[in-house]
């Protein structure tokens, strides 16, 4: 119940410095709206694939739509590794007394796109491994891979502040990340295991919003479907922001040992205690 609160309360301290910037709430629609154009495009080429190919199963299109599943994949990467790098840009200024706007967060981002380029191609390419992996692997297997990829989640938490704060390189980015983790120690996990239930508690009133509208039937449904996806989409927008400003702080404490404006009567120590 400790870490929860703790969580609860920097996802509190995190949303009083986002409402000084709520227009970086752009960013990870913007995010949004560029994965749904990168796939809308490659998808073109698939619908083709298919339509000349048939499934797949002679192995005449096989090889080509791997190829795309590729393509999409990466460039997936490379649009969510961008785009929280301009959150953290946005928050980085917020949190050492600028005054962000969208342009400037995104301006900062593209500055470092020579470090948030190959960080995602790495990232993605290790998240394309560890699916293949799984996919091949039985119970026990799925479950160890499981964890390989959790470590690797925690361990990489702050390569983007990293990139986009210090100016790191990819693999630099990746060492400073995983020294930050040996060298500081707390709450990391739970705090980032607390911002995921915070998000599922979110949602339960769409899934509550769908079942009411659900029982009436016809339209009400579809109208209940409507608003559950506009919600679920605005707290997705939402928690995608408080997450970038908490690892922005996180980073930020961890490398100056000060808290930064904004975060003075929270828990942050408790999230990233020195050893």
């Amino acid at each position: 119940m400790g870490r929860l609160s703790n969580t609860l309360d920097l996802a509190k301290v995190s949303w009083a410095v986002l409402k000084k910037d709520r227009e970086l709430l752009v960013i990870p629609v913007l995010s949004f709206v560029s994965a749904i154009v990168v796939l809308a495009v490659l998808l073109i080429p698939a619908v083709a694939l298919i339509d000349t190919s048939g499934t797949g199963e002679d192995g005449s299109g096989g090889p080509a739509l791997a190829i795309i599943g590729l393509i999409a994949a990466l460039s997936l990467s490379i649009i969510s590794v961008f785009f929280n790098g301009a959150l953290v840009a946005g928050a980085h200024e917020r949190l050492t007394g600028g005054d962000p706007t969208v342009s400037s967060a995104m301006r900062r981002a593209m500055s470092r796109i020579g470090g948030l380029l190959p960080w995602a191609l790495l990232t993605g390419s290790v998240g394309l491994v560890l699916q293949a992996l799984r996919e091949r692997a039985g119970l026990l297997g799925r479950f160890v891979i499981g964890l390989v990829g959790m470590a690797w989640e925690v361990a990489t938490f702050l390569v983007v502040p990293a990139i986009i704060i210090d100016e790191h390189g990819a693999v630099d980015g990746l060492k400073r990340s995983g020294s930050l983790l040996r060298e500081t120690w707390g709450e990391n996990i739970a705090a980032r295991v607390g911002f995921g239930l915070l998000g599922f508690l979110a949602i339960i009133p769409a899934v509550v919003v769908v079942a009411i509208m659900g029982s009436l039937g016809g339209v009400a449904l579809a109208v209940g479907i409507v608003i559950a996806v506009a919600y679920i989409a605005l707290v997705v927008v939402v928690l995608t922001a408080l997450n970038a400003i908490f690892q922005t702080a996180l980073y930020l404490y961890a490398t100056s040992g000060t808290v930064p404006a904004g975060f003075e009567n929270s828990n942050l120590r408790n999230s990233f205690s020195r050893r």
